[in-house]
């Protein structure tokens, strides 16, 4: 048991190196950016500001403040989740990496974010025209680390969940 304990380690590291990456990204736009900022980078990226107080595409951003409670509360439900997952699969490697970027990227963006500015920092900016008539201007909407974080952590889940399932047949 004190082996699986111990081995918990390694996951929690991969987390917190990830949550400081984007911490450190983020201290660096508010530093140095106003909201709305932009700076082109490529024919289609940006370094922007800007500020989310919803989920993932802005959805619940104007529901007049409530919100960010929510989705603090959700997001220490889901770290006390994922930290209790880990505890009790710390040796299954793609499930544990899913895991650790998601924690990360709920702590980043969910709980650390939300409590010290109110809003999440994104300031990725990808843009094509082809998603003009999906998104204003073609502009995918901004994101950050921790948002990086939670999709690959998602892929990576989906992917362990198929190698499961192809195993036991």
């Amino acid at each position: 048991m004190a082996k699986n304990r111990s081995s918990v380690w390694p996951w929690l590291g991969l987390s917190a190196a990830i949550v400081l990456l984007d911490q450190f990204t983020k201290v660096l736009i508010l530093g140095n950016y106003r909201l709305g900022d932009s700076t082109p980078v490529t024919s289609f990226f940006n370094v922007v500001r800007a500020h989310n107080t919803g989920a993932a595409f802005s959805f619940l951003a104007n529901a007049g403040g409530w919100q960010r409670w929510v989705f603090i509360g959700l997001s220490v439900a889901v770290a006390i989740f994922v930290l209790w997952m880990l505890r009790s699969h710390p040796g299954q490697k793609l499930f544990a990496f899913a895991l650790s970027c998601i924690l990360a990227g709920a702590i980043g963006n969910n709980l650390i974010d939300r409590v010290v500015h109110g809003y999440v920092v994104d300031w990725l900016d990808f843009h094509w025209a082809f998603l003009g008539g999906i998104f204003p201007g073609g502009h995918f909407p901004a994101f950050n680390v921790a948002d990086m974080a939670i999709t690959v952590g998602a892929a990576s889940l989906i992917l362990d969940e198929i190698r499961r399932v192809r195993r036991s047949k």
